[in-house]
């Protein structure tokens, strides 16, 4: 990355050599969400978790709900102080006082990606683990072996999307590909931090029989029949750039909930419907 230019998620510029995480600190959301939310209906079921967020992907999926902050830094072009004023000012002792104040047993480093803000995420799950707190992560699961080494010891949860089971989606969709996701799911569940898939249902784009079926397979085959996954309907009302399709119907989210259960998966839920 040359002197001035940032990486793909937006919040990374090098500044005469060294490279700077631009956000840090800076919490464009935080809010207390149901732990289903996420979804996760296996890991504290019932509770309630402090989630935080700042901006910035490293994806740029067209089906985004929370493109106006995963996107932040890159659609609107912002400028280095946009990016260091974002939000509001949470140091990561802070966002856990706000935790344990509210009474919830984890925090959730969600809503964009924590990969992006990986030494915010960090400095906070280590003062949570301290705190007695537990660490859930809501990911595309899109991140390099040493980053997943960084955070496994201080991470109890996490949720990770598997949007399709064709690469070419990946690429054109997100801007990504859909190998290291995989491999990161399974070096996942080897570590033994709890885990929980999901899919979400695109009309035309991630709703192919014979690709769901790919994606129940993989789950029960490589990480686990006792794995949960989540399909879930989309709306193009709310997406970013994919206004023009129509919301899934609810008979497609059944059927790749029974598909899933065919396959052989213990735990398949059905969301947004």
């Amino acid at each position: 990355m040359a002197p001035g230019h940032r990486g793909v998620c937006g919040v990374r510029e090098n500044v005469d050599g060294k490279l700077y995480f631009l956000a840090y600190g800076r919490a464009v959301a935080a809010s207390i969400d149901p732990v289903e939310k996420k979804p996760l209906y296996h890991f504290l079921p019932g509770t309630f978790t402090f989630s935080i967020a700042t901006v910035g992907c490293n994806f740029r999926c067209g089906n985004c709900q929370n493109w106006q902050i995963s996107q932040f830094s890159k659609s609107r072009k912002a400028t280095r102080e946009m990016i260091a004023g974002s939000g509001e000012n949470l140091p990561p002792k802070e966002v856990v006082r706000l935790a344990k104040e509210s009474g919830c047993p984890s925090i959730s480093y969600t809503y964009t990606e924590p990969t992006i803000f990986l030494e915010y995420a960090l400095d906070t799950m280590k003062l949570a683990r301290k705190a007695g707190l537990k660490n859930i992560w809501v990911s595309n699961g899109f991140m390099s072996p040493e980053t997943l080494e960084l955070v496994a010891p201080y991470l109890d949860a996490i949720n990770i999307d598997i949007k399709s089971f064709d690469d070419k989606f990946y690429l054109e969709n997100c801007g990504a590909r859909l190998k290291p996701v995989l491999e990161n799911c399974k070096e996942i569940v080897k570590k033994k931090i709890w885990l929980e898939i999901t899919t979400l249902i695109i009309p035309k784009l991630s709703d192919d029989k014979k690709m769901l079926e790919k994606i129940a397979n993989f789950i029960r085959k490589e990480l686990g029949d006792f794995v949960p996954w989540h399909v879930s309907a989309f709306s193009g009302a709310i997406s970013w750039k994919l206004q023009r399709l129509s919301e899934t119907p609810v008979e497609k989210v059944k059927e790749a909930c029974e598909i899933g259960k065919k396959a052989g998966l213990k735990h398949v839920y059905t969301g947004n419907i």
